[in-house]
């Protein structure tokens, strides 16, 4: 029997749709994702919420696209429901569970939104301890992902024992991975993504992903900055969700500056360089990158910036990379950037490759 937060949250992810009818009756399901209002249960498509497990997260996660708030299915019971103590959440999420009742001092979720796990320091100490990716099952992991020429630009560094712990009751692990430094537009470090690595190669399945439960984690501060791949007061940005998927772009475009917010709530509040003249968004072809090319794209065009949508013919970037290869990508692109980024970066390009 559950008794902790965590495991209420999991039987509650695996009810995920029927959560969001009881609690999101407002909303409806589009795809993966049931899209509300709020988590309020007002009528709209601002918020979503995750129906199944996926590459990019857990079921019961969710995102409000427009105010940047994110959070599990416990916390949309809570605000919906206007409690105040977790008592009363875990309570109300038994009694929807049909659970039996348990003493609430066994229950230990602080009743708050999506609180960031690390700090920046530690974020920086991570940063700082990792090493070179060339030659390290970083380079590899991307190559079987498409990306043969990595232009990250000194943003990505490998751990060979990076610290995992997959919950609060088990005991922590260590896995290579990946490190991506998250920066201000100022270039301070203030977080870091981490996607832990399976060292006994690559599968089609976890595509090359370590075999625990949230192969990538972020720590530090994220909102509002992302990972930069060039000049963060360049006048021309592609903003996109991953790392791989704007990594794929750098491959057709290695000189033109890129970032990966992370995820789609918060690339929808990256914060924009006063500098910036035009922001092409690469956005996923999911629900939610519908509802991030809206809200950005209103964001954009208020500060006076030029908003143009990149969308892939597959689910993302990286997948079209993957798929076709590198010169159909190349194809795909040109026609939908402006002539004039085309002509200055496409041809700079050809001497960088």
């Amino acid at each position: 029997m559950p008794r902790d937060a965590s495991h209420l949250a999991h039987r509650l992810a695996r009810e995920a749709e029927a959560v969001c009818r009881h609690y999101l009756s407002n909303g409806k399901r589009e795809g993966r994702y049931w899209l509300v209002g709020d988590v309020h249960n007002s009528p709209g498509r601002s918020m979503f919420v995750r129906l199944q497990d996926s590459p990019k997260g857990p079921a019961g996660k969710w995102t409000d696209a427009a105010t940047g708030a994110h959070g599990d299915l416990l916390d949309i019971i809570r605000e919906s429901r206007g409690l105040r103590e977790f008592r009363e959440v875990a309570e109300e999420a038994r009694r929807f569970l049909k659970l039996p009742h348990t003493e609430p001092e066994l229950i230990t979720k602080p009743a708050r939104l999506a609180v960031p796990v690390g700090s920046q320091e530690a974020a920086r100490r991570l940063f700082a301890i990792s090493g070179p990716i060339e030659g390290t099952i970083v380079e590899t992991y991307l190559q079987r992902r498409g990306i043969l020429h990595v232009h990250h630009g000194g943003s990505l560094r490998f751990h060979p024992r990076c610290y995992y712990r997959p919950d609060e009751h088990l005991p922590t692990e260590t896995w290579p991975a990946m490190i991506a430094r998250v920066t201000d537009l100022d270039g301070r470090i203030t977080g870091v993504h981490r996607t832990w690595l399976d060292p006994d190669g690559f599968d089609h399945v976890r595509l090359g992903k370590a075999p625990i439960d949230t192969p990538r984690r972020a720590m530090g501060d994220l909102l509002g900055n992302a990972v930069r791949f060039g000049a963060a007061d360049d006048d021309v940005l592609v903003a996109g969700e991953g790392i791989e998927t704007m990594l794929s772009l750098r491959c057709v475009f290695p000189t033109l500056p890129m970032a990966a917010a992370l995820s789609a709530n918060h690339l929808s509040a990256m914060a924009l360089s006063s500098s910036l003249r035009r922001l092409y968004i690469a956005r996923d072809a999911d629900a939610a990158g519908d509802v991030v090319q809206v809200v950005l794209s209103q964001r954009a065009e208020t500060a006076g910036i030029e908003a143009i949508p990149l969308s892939p013919r597959l689910g993302d970037f990286n997948e079209d990379l993957h798929v076709f290869g590198l010169d159909a990508l190349r194809v795909a692109l040109r026609i939908q950037l402006a002539p004039e980024d085309v002509s200055r970066f496409l041809l700079l390009s050809a001497t960088v490759e």
